[in-house]
């Protein structure tokens, strides 16, 4: 809905702020009655690495916690688990590579800027044809299918809390792609705003 409205109005730079494209559906619910579940990755290749390689290069920015063949679920903020060659690896971020910035210090920002891009060559997870994301509702079982489907790696993350969504909010920025999972969920459909009227 941003670039939607910024795009339009670099297309009418005349316009006078009551244009449709200058507002967007909303909806309000107390923060008690919001879930955030974990937003999960996973990737179809390995980008020309073999495992051994992912983990020697996870293990550069992250501390190994635990592995085994059963589903490992991240814990706590900082922590998140890899499901490579029908095992788990579960790590927790090396303290002196996380950041006190809003944006920055998110879990799915510390495995985009630390792991994805540098590993796997993934500088733009909206568009890059390598990775998709499960919702984390759908659980880590989800992750093993695709992983003995379609996809070499999965990565399961720990949810953004409603507090780290609200600090970015509050400094006026916007959250990472693909970072909550929020319920409940609206129908889509239900409500439409027309931008051309």
């Amino acid at each position: 809905a941003v670039k939607v409205g910024e795009k339009r109005r670099a297309e009418h730079p005349g316009y006078t702020g009551d244009e449709e494209f200058n507002y967007f559906l909303s909806v309000l619910f107390p923060d008690e009655q919001l879930k955030i579940f974990d937003y999960n990755r996973v990737l179809k290749t390995l980008n020309g690495h073999d495992v051994m390689d992912v983990l020697s290069s996870v293990k550069e920015v992250a501390d190994l916690r635990r592995q085994g063949r059963a589903p490992i679920k991240p814990q706590f903020k900082g922590s998140f688990s890899i499901y490579i060659d029908d095992t788990w690896y579960n790590f927790a971020f090396k303290q002196e590579l996380r950041s006190a910035d809003p944006v920055d210090g998110l879990d799915v920002s510390l495995l985009q800027n630390l792991i994805l891009d540098p590993v796997f060559g993934i500088k733009d997870p909206k568009t890059d044809k390598n990775i998709d994301f499960v919702g984390g509702i759908r659980g880590l079982k989800e992750l093993e299918r695709r992983c003995h489907e379609d996809c070499k790696v999965a990565f399961a993350m720990y949810p953004t809390s409603i507090s780290e969504l609200f600090a970015v909010a509050d400094a006026g920025r916007l959250m990472p792609p693909k970072s909550t999972w929020f319920e409940p969920k609206l129908r889509s459909g239900l409500f439409i705003h027309e931008l051309d009227r």
